[in-house]
């Protein structure tokens, strides 16, 4: 991540404010300038206005995760092994990368910034990016019910979410299908039931493809390991798709 070896190495600086400027500047210390009037603006540099895009996602997801597995009391051990997971297996996180968010979910979770501070900014930064803001939607359903359960107040922290990301309810419930509802989880990753027709099914198929094609979410300006993500939901709604073909006989 181009932005994280810049704002690490103290050469550039970054203007963030809210819950997110907030953790960062307690991760990034030296770094972290609000203001810059401490700043020689010939000497450093700030973070581009895509770059603080992508630090924002960065520090925003992790920020709302740590929340999110504080928010029955504790975070238990299979919660963080689903973050883990997300790092290594989803973003292909590196060594220092990897630290980086373990330091932004440790700030994060010892935070007097509610859960809806981050969301909300994370939603003002990519409120023209639906489907980023789904994918964030799809992490915190698979972390908050990595332990086998789905707690009333993850959901309700997932539901604020919802509102606050102004996506539609309808969606939403497809979406925690995926891994609340096991029964019918390759028609929920298409974003469809099993009594919709075969060309709705078809029609919901190619629009995922096309949103999800991981050429499309690099080319959102998002840091290189986020793509990752998405191609690993590209290969998971291919699978979908195979299977709900080969059961309708499509």
């Amino acid at each position: 991540m181009g932005w994280l070896g810049k704002v690490v190495g103290g050469a550039i600086g970054f203007a963030l404010g809210g819950p997110v400027g907030a953790v960062a500047g307690a991760v990034f210390g030296h770094a972290f300038d609000k203001d810059a009037s401490e700043m020689d603006k010939q000497e450093r540099r700030r973070l581009s206005g895509n770059e603080e895009a992508q630090m924002t996602f960065f520090v925003a997801a992790f920020s709302m995760l740590a929340k999110l597995s504080k928010a029955d009391g504790r975070i238990c051990e299979n919660e963080v092994a689903s973050i883990d997971q997300f790092m290594s297996r989803d973003l292909h996180l590196n060594r220092e990368s990897r630290n980086i968010a373990i330091n932004i979910f440790r700030e994060a979770a010892n935070s007097p910034e509610p859960f809806e501070g981050f969301a909300r900014q994370f939603y003002n930064t990519f409120k023209t990016q639906p489907r980023m803001l789904e994918v964030m939607l799809d992490v915190m359903l698979r972390v908050s019910t990595a332990d086998g359960q789905f707690s009333r107040q993850e959901e309700e922290l997932i539901l604020s979410a919802v509102q606050i990301f102004e996506y539609p309810t309808e969606s939403y419930l497809k979406l925690k299908a995926r891994y609340v509802d096991q029964s019918d989880k390759y028609h929920a990753v298409l974003g469809c039931d099993r009594s919709d027709s075969d060309e709705f099914v078809k029609k919901q198929y190619r629009k995922l493809v096309n949103e999800y094609h991981p050429d499309k979410i690099a080319s959102k300006g998002l840091p290189e390991e986020f793509t990752h993500f998405a191609e690993e939901k590209f290969r998971e709604i291919q699978e979908a798709w195979e299977n709900v073909r080969k059961e309708r006989g499509i």
